[in-house]
């Protein structure tokens, strides 16, 4: 697996030509990585963590657009084969412009609160949808949660500060689950299951249930990765080989946060 710094020549034109890009505004979409890699084990893949600027979830719609179409313009300009936009507030904001801009070249792939799949799991039921402010406001959940409305009994909680305070890493640390029960404690027992609305939320499963107890988690990743794979093949775009290459790239320029990348894609994958 290769890695490399926020200040290499990554910008080079056509640098990762027939890899996948994969954006987030910073660690959290290692969690969609981790399904695209068990999906697709075969394709070259580029990561691209906006870590400079994350998290995203409190900024302005005009500040998140500016930032995504940055950052997904340099992973075009390098020359990727697809587009994964491993954030589920980038994409709520920015999806629509960039399938505008780039569709008609490359696939473009976003992400989207795993609520159709919890209300199938749990019909009737009420399901939690832990989500950043900004993912919240938008019209992109607002129209699934009301397409879905009759199917399940949906309890949005905005959760402001948690993604930014997963990008420290550390995530057994006390102060991590006293946040966590800051917004869950009212919902302990009240709940069939949580939607992980944030690509981020994945990797402190385990932090969840210590807070609301064993229940089911639901998250995009596999529903993505799948996605992404018939997308290649309807294109033939699919690689062929057995091993692709795993490059990661952040915005951040500072050693040590390549080696949280590579820690957070260590830790086990998640699951439903």
């Amino acid at each position: 697996m290769d890695t490399e710094l926020s200040g290499d020549k990554s910008g080079k034109a056509r640098m990762y030509a027939g890899y996948i890009g994969v954006f987030d505004s910073g660690v959290g979409g290692i969690s969609v990585l981790q399904a695209l890699r068990a999906e697709l084990p075969g394709e070259d893949m580029v990561y691209l963590g906006d870590s400079a600027n994350a998290p995203y979830g409190e900024k302005s719609t005009e500040e998140i657009l500016t930032l995504t179409d940055r950052c997904c313009d340099r992973l075009m300009h390098a020359g990727v084969k697809a587009l994964v936009v491993a954030c589920n507030t980038a994409t709520s904001v920015a999806i629509r412009d960039l399938r505008q801009k780039y569709e008609s070249r490359l696939p473009v792939i976003g992400t989207e609160p795993a609520i159709r799949p919890a209300a199938e799991a749990f019909p009737h039921g009420k399901i939690l949808v832990m989500a950043t402010p900004a993912t919240l406001k938008l019209e992109k959940y607002a129209r699934l949660s009301h397409e879905l409305s009759g199917e399940a009994e949906f309890i949005p909680v905005a959760c402001p500060g948690l993604a930014g305070r997963i990008e420290k890493g550390n995530l057994d640390a006390p102060d991590l689950e006293h946040l966590l029960r800051s917004f869950l404690s009212p919902y302990i027992g009240q709940v069939d299951a949580i939607v992980l609305g944030c690509t981020h939320y994945p990797f402190i499963r385990k932090q969840i249930r210590r807070v609301m107890g064993d229940v089911p988690l639901f998250d995009g990743g596999a529903g993505i990765a799948r996605q992404l794979h018939r997308m290649l093949e309807e294109r033939h775009l699919l690689s062929g080989k057995n091993e692709g290459q795993l490059i990661f790239l952040s915005t951040l320029d500072a050693p040590d946060e390549i080696d949280l990348y590579r820690q957070m894609y260590s830790l086990p994958a998640s699951a439903v």
